[in-house]
């Protein structure tokens, strides 16, 4: 590991006045040390916002709506109960990830932030287009069982790993941010970026730039909603595909409906094309199969993870069915 330098501000103020060339943010630190381990991540400057409590809190605002500080852990955040009763996916999704002790250190800003587990990407020996960018990307050519088939390009098909950022891309929050600019607010679906020809540029945060809360609408239907993971292993494993679902049912027919998928995208994948499906049909198995269709329609396919796109399917269909039975 390269010597840094640590800085604990004691404002937000003084954070992004820090946030200079070749410092990093820090919080947990889950992802970002073992980065910083492996060289992979060499920062010359640690800014640990730990300090920063106006970060660390959960908040009902008068319109429903809940404000989530960047710093508030997962734990905390599957567990709380505003959270886990209006929305379950998002709950059962930051319990599926990790293990407890990493879900009692990682935050809610690192988990949106947090880079690919591709194990090219981790080892420096290989070249990787996220690291150097046109150095190439071994994994198409490679072992790529636990990569993407959507959102890929010819120059990097790494998954995204997180599962609380699948139920959060269903949900669509706004993303609330403080930086050398001033503050401004983004839509979920507007932080990540597809690879494309830069897979290097994974987010779209500006220079110095801090995630300080997300606020999540105020979703009525969200409370019949579930998030589901198929992995090799019970725990501590990311997943093969997931599925993310809230489904608003009215006399058997599906009027609104929120979708995402993830261990096979490249970002957090929310599916409209598979909503637009859904929303005015009947609730069953014959729409749910429509939905998984359209939902991995234009997958690209790679050596050895094919069998993701019929396993996201299922595991769409599934649940789907969860939610919304057979009505």
């Amino acid at each position: 590991m390269y010597p840094f330098t640590l800085i604990r501000p004691e404002s937000p103020a003084a954070a992004i006045k820090n946030a200079t060339k070749g410092t990093k943010f820090i919080a947990g630190g889950t992802n970002l040390v073992d980065l910083m381990k492996l060289d992979i991540e060499t920062p010359t400057a640690l800014v640990d916002i730990n300090g920063l409590e106006a970060f660390n809190t959960i908040e009902t605002l008068p319109d429903g709506r809940i404000r989530v500080g960047a710093l508030v852990k997962n734990s905390a955040l599957a567990w709380h109960s505003e959270i886990a009763r209006r929305f379950p996916l998002l709950s059962q999704a930051l319990l599926s990830g990790a293990s407890p002790q990493l879900r009692n250190m990682a935050t809610t800003g690192g988990n949106m932030l947090q880079r690919t587990r591709c194990y090219y990407f981790y080892d420096p020996a290989f070249p990787c287009n996220k690291r150097v960018p046109g150095s190439g990307c071994p994994a198409i050519d490679g072992y790529n069982r636990n990569h993407a088939v959507l959102g890929t390009s010819e120059h990097c098909i790494a998954s995204h790993p997180s599962d609380m950022c699948v139920a959060l891309a269903a949900i669509d929050p706004r993303v609330m941010l403080h930086g050398p600019r001033g503050e401004r607010s983004i839509a979920f679906a507007e932080l990540h970026r597809l690879p494309g020809s830069t897979p290097h540029l994974e987010n779209t945060l500006l220079p110095g730039e801090l995630i300080t809360a997300i606020e999540l609408p105020s979703l009525p239907f969200a409370v019949h909603s579930h998030y589901l993971k198929v992995r090799d292993r019970a725990s501590y494993e990311f997943a093969l595909a997931s599925a993310a679902v809230a489904l608003d049912i009215q006399g058997g027919t599906i009027r609104a409906a929120r979708i995402a998928l993830g261990g096979v995208g490249t970002k957090p994948w929310r599916s409209k094309a598979a909503e637009k499906t859904l929303v005015g049909a009947a609730a069953g198995d014959a729409t749910y199969k429509i939905a998984a269709d359209a939902a991995l329609n234009g997958a690209i396919p790679h050596k050895h993870n094919a069998f993701k796109i019929e396993l996201a399917k299922r595991t769409l269909v599934r649940t789907l069915n969860i939610v919304g039975g057979n009505a």
